[in-house]
């Protein structure tokens, strides 16, 4: 067995989604260390809610963090099989860098902010957009972007899976390609409830204002090799990874790529750690052979735990 851990990012939260690892051991420490970490509530809008201020990117994002990392908490007090690499979907890489010891939970969590505070200054309410695109290939939707641009920016932003792309810029331009995409064969074009168009070139201002934030962080050398989203392999020194993590908001999340070179390099077993299913459900689309695990609730985190521990 070779195993690897990823982390979800931004769309997997829900208001109260932690009472989901009730009975688990560090979930509370470690929400209530996010807590004094960004010195604010967390918890109580994770717990309680309402969905749209939790839905907030300012919010979604440190959320998302500190669910990650306490599940990975838990995991750890557990006695869980540790992994030989880790990744994380966009905001999920930050999970995964706490995870493989290169930045302590505490720092991770005030970039994370910064990220999120950032990403939603960078554009106006309203201006942008992001569309989930199903049953075309990469290639024929990066040339309906480029002719639905007309001067204004849309492109590939999420390769998630065979079949399932999301496509982010101006809302205009997004929605002209949603059009095309379907006149070009997508199967279905459906607009997503966020404002923030990430992973795009809207998103390079945003990239500058964290470097500031994150030239300001010590890194250590990670303890598990991390595969990053924007490159698709690890980097090498701490320099590296800040680079990296800049360059992440603005190019795209290859997904695809990540979970083929993972495979490639013997990964037998994928463990998703932290609430939902989604990249579940993209990795089994993209090496079916592969066994996952998603440690979305207790139970799913008990049958998780002892499988691998006789695998």
């Amino acid at each position: 067995m070779k195993l690897a851990f990823v982390f979800p990012g931004q769309g997997s939260q829900s208001v109260g989604m932690m009472a989901a690892y009730a009975g688990l051991p560090n979930i509370d420490e470690t929400l209530a260390a996010a807590d004094v970490a960004l010195g604010r509530p967390l918890t109580a809008l994770i717990q309680n809610g309402p969905d749209a201020d939790l839905n907030a990117t300012t919010n979604t994002q440190p959320a998302m963090l500190a669910a990650d990392v306490a599940v990975w908490n838990a995991w750890l007090a557990q006695g869980g099989a540790k992994p030989q690499l880790v990744a994380g979907h966009s905001l999920g890489e930050y999970a995964a860098l706490v995870a493989a010891g290169a930045l302590p939970f505490d720092a991770a969590m005030r970039l994370v902010q910064a990220r999120a505070n950032a990403m939603q200054n960078a554009v106006p309410a309203g201006i942008g957009a992001m569309a989930a695109i199903l049953g075309i290939e990469p290639d024929a939707l990066a040339a309906v972007c480029e002719k639905a641009s007309d001067g204004e920016v849309v492109s590939c932003c999420n390769l998630n899976a065979p079949g399932q792309i999301v496509i982010g810029g101006h809302k205009t331009a997004v929605e002209r390609a949603m059009v095309l995409a379907k006149e070009a064969g997508a199967k279905r074009a459906l607009m997503l409830p966020m404002s923030v168009p990430s992973h795009c070139e809207l998103m390079r201002p945003a990239a500058e204002a964290l470097a500031a934030s994150l030239n300001a962080t010590a890194f250590a050398a990670p303890q598990i090799a991390v595969l990053h989203n924007a490159t698709v392999d690890v980097a090498g020194d701490a320099a590296a990874i800040r680079a990296v993590l800049a360059d992440q908001l603005f190019k795209p999340v290859r997904w695809i790529e990540t979970i083929q070179k993972m495979h490639n390099h013997g990964v037998t077993h994928i463990v998703e750690c932290g609430p939902g299913k989604a990249l579940a459900g993209m990795i089994k689309r993209i090496a079916p052979e592969m066994v996952c695990y998603s440690l979305s609730d207790k139970a799913g985190f008990d049958a998780a735990l002892e499988a691998l521990k006789t695998a």
